[in-house]
């Protein structure tokens, strides 16, 4: 299987690059597990105090693969996808280090969840953002579980039903992000010296403060949102959605 995730370890920081820019960095099923295993790797580094989560191409991350639907029983695929994100997201909230995204690109649909998980994300220039589940038939079920104690309510309520794109610096305004920055590199260095300097059990037990309460709504809600999600993915709505997708064309319910 072919590396769809860099992984290099610098003094305390353990770099994560999401690397297959071909489909955008989209959450296959392939890239997600190879995601666990670079997370694992950086945990069981003694050295490591962040984990920096970046990306290579004009793209963080696309959303769910949406291609690789093809050949596969809908309903089946559609909890598959559900339950990995579910597992995905709650990884990043529950590691014991904190985990910094490192954006400078295009961020949509499911990215959106990542970027909602991270404990601190910079984003730079060439950074847009976009919630277009609404527009394929679909909603960001799972990943309102990291978006909504994130963003503001006012900016959760537009976007999550307009798809509009918007970038770094409305998306530090509204809470999205931390930190909307020219250099994003420089900026994500700074942060990464600032938390080498904790020690584990600090970072750990002060990152859980922030944490706990998105993972008790998250334990709460997920089950109810995977199969929310699972049931809107097999719906007539969202089959025509995702062919329109595809093949580059409206929707049927814009013609």
């Amino acid at each position: 299987m072919s590396a769809l995730v860099g992984y290099a370890v610098d003094g305390a920081v353990a770099r994560l690059t999401l690397d297959s820019p071909d489909n955008r960095n989209a959450l296959s099923t392939a890239l997600v597990e190879q995601l666990h295993h670079r997370f694992t790797d950086a945990v069981a580094d003694p050295g490591v105090r962040v984990v920096v989560l970046g990306h290579t191409g004009g793209t963080f991350c696309a959303g769910a693969d949406l291609a690789e639907a093809a050949g596969r029983d809908p309903s089946e695929l559609a909890v598959d996808r559900a339950r990995e994100m579910t597992r995905l997201l709650r990884r990043i909230l529950e590691l014991p280090v904190p985990v910094v995204g490192a954006v400078d690109g295009h961020v949509r649909a499911g990215g959106l969840g990542l970027v909602g998980a991270c404990d601190i994300v910079v984003a730079g220039p060439q950074s847009t953002f976009a919630l277009t589940e609404a527009r394929i038939g679909v909603a960001p079920s799972i990943i309102s579980l990291t978006l909504l104690p994130k963003m503001t309510a006012r900016a959760a309520g537009r976007y999550f039903v307009t798809g509009e794109k918007f970038g770094a610096a409305e998306a530090a305004d509204i809470g999205l992000v931390t930190v909307a920055a020219d250099d994003v590199d420089a900026t994500v260095a700074a942060l990464a010296t600032a938390i080498g300097k904790a020690s584990p059990q600090g970072l750990a037990a002060s990152k859980s403060l922030t944490t706990a309460p998105i993972l008790e709504t998250f334990d709460r809600h997920a089950e109810t949102l995977t199969t929310h999600s699972a049931e809107l993915f097999v719906s007539e709505e969202a089959r025509e959605g995702m062919l329109a997708f595809l093949e580059k064309r409206p929707p049927r319910w814009m013609q």
